[in-house]
């Protein structure tokens, strides 16, 4: 399972010309998910996503973790952070997991997020999305589980 995650003062996720996740401060996720994720995967890179400290503290260094500055999560599914990049001009995605793995365990993600505390907003599953945000910093950081 892969993650990466942006640092935003604001984030949003649309499908069909309507907004279907929203956040402030916080971190957007983009979730990839390969086929031998599990429930298990998903809950370590929650871990990580939601204690590493990538928030300024009154020192200006990145010192504070999403959870320490209450921000928001936003979620949204990116197979193509499976992509199996290194031969040829042509991504593959043969270790990409299946539609119907990938949903469940994004669901499962996002259900889990949620359980555990946070605020968190998420994209649609499979739909074609339009993200837009600001990056705070930046500061941008890929998560492999």
């Amino acid at each position: 399972m892969q993650g990466l995650i942006q640092r935003v003062t604001q984030a949003k996720v649309v499908v069909a010309d309507e907004i279907v996740g929203e956040i402030a401060q916080g971190i957007l996720l983009l979730l990839g998910i390969e086929k031998q994720d599990t429930e298990l995967s998903a809950e370590k890179l929650l871990h990580k996503v939601s204690n590493y400290r990538i928030f300024n503290d009154e020192n200006n260094k990145m010192n504070l973790s999403l959870k320490d500055v209450q921000g928001e999560l936003l979620v949204v599914s990116q197979f193509t952070l499976a992509a199996d990049t290194k031969k040829g001009m042509r991504p593959s995605f043969s270790s990409a997991a299946t539609p119907e793995q990938a949903a469940q365990l994004y669901d499962y993600f996002v259900c889990h997020a949620k359980r555990c505390g946070l605020t968190v907003a998420s994209g649609t599953f499979a739909a074609d999305m339009q993200v837009s945000l600001c990056n705070d910093g930046p500061v941008t950081f890929n998560l492999a589980i």
